[in-house]
């Protein structure tokens, strides 16, 4: 924290963009800590997900979103109206654009919703610089910045951790003069459970057909410290909305459903940094991104 604390900083930004530019990996990478599940799958943002980046010079608390979308079930409209919702209520959005992929018509139809939040100052991320030529990337940065007159527009690659100090300072510079809003030590707002619930989810989603990752959800039943040994046992539940997809997360002979075990075990062993013991069950619910009823008891 600064010596003067009047010049300090405090606010939200939310990071949007088409599924999978990278968002939840940029919040990831900026916090330092994985706060947010990313998936090659789109749509694996389901809540708005706070992280928490802490700087002498300010605080920045990221609202990572789902991606905006056009609905085609139940659960699709809630997710935007947490987008719509958490967009109307930061300092600054970021849109990020990939800086190897030209701008099309879902860039240009999320830039143009941006107008709906007048309050929320504007910044350009030119995501994934890696993954592009320099040439390419100065291409780009051109074509970013005919998209409106934004308040910054700032190049990096998560993946290498390229310019993100300079993001970081920029996103600051935009947040209103505030004391800090989160104590020093706190990188998210979020429970150890749903953090738990969420790392399985993104185990579950690895490697799984295209149809398949908006039918999964993950609820936790219990976590109970074993008397025996220093062990946290945690008994969770999978649900698809099919049987033939219980066929699939289990897949042959159960390898599939083992490897998703362990995968998860792995990163939760690593969020609580202790020995875990995990239980999943598969359980089907008919068609609950569409039931109202069934999204309430998942948590929706």
């Amino acid at each position: 924290m600064s010596d003067s604390p009047s010049d300090h900083r405090a606010g939200f930004v939310s990071f949007v963009g088409r599924p999978n530019v990278g968002k939840s990996t940029l919040t990831n990478a900026l916090v330092g800590e994985k706060v947010a599940i990313t998936s090659s799958k789109p749509q694996t943002t389901r809540r708005a997900i706070r992280g928490i980046v802490h700087q002498p010079q300010g605080q920045l608390v990221i609202v990572d979103t789902p991606g905006m979308h056009r609905p085609r079930t139940l659960l699709g409209e809630r997710l935007n109206t947490i987008v719509q919702d958490t967009l109307a209520e930061v300092d600054v959005v970021g849109l990020c654009l990939p800086a190897n992929e030209k701008i099309g018509p879902g860039d240009k139809y999320i830039n143009e919703q941006l107008d709906s939040f007048p309050r929320a100052r504007k910044v350009a991320i030119v995501t994934k610089i890696d993954a592009s030529s320099r040439p390419g990337v100065a291409q780009q940065l051109q074509a970013v910045s005919e998209l409106r007159d934004w308040d910054a527009i700032i190049p990096i690659s998560s993946f290498d951790k390229v310019q993100l100090d300079i993001l970081t300072r920029e996103l600051i510079a935009l947040m209103p003069l505030s004391a800090p809003l989160y104590p020093a030590d706190a990188v998210t707002d979020e429970t150890t459970e749903s953090r738990i619930a969420e790392l399985i989810r993104e185990a579950a989603l690895e490697g799984v057909t295209d149809e398949l990752p908006h039918s999964i959800a993950v609820t936790l039943d219990d976590m109970i410290e074993s008397e025996t040994k220093d062990l946290l046992e945690i008994y969770a539940n999978l649900f698809v909305e099919r049987d033939s997809q219980k066929g699939i997360i289990i897949g042959k002979g159960g390898e599939r459903l083992q490897d998703v075990g362990s995968r998860a075990r792995a990163e939760i062993e690593k969020l609580l940094d202790r020995q875990v013991f995990l239980s999943l069950r598969i359980k089907v619910a008919k068609e609950w991104q569409r039931d109202a009823k069934q999204l309430g008891r998942l948590g929706f």
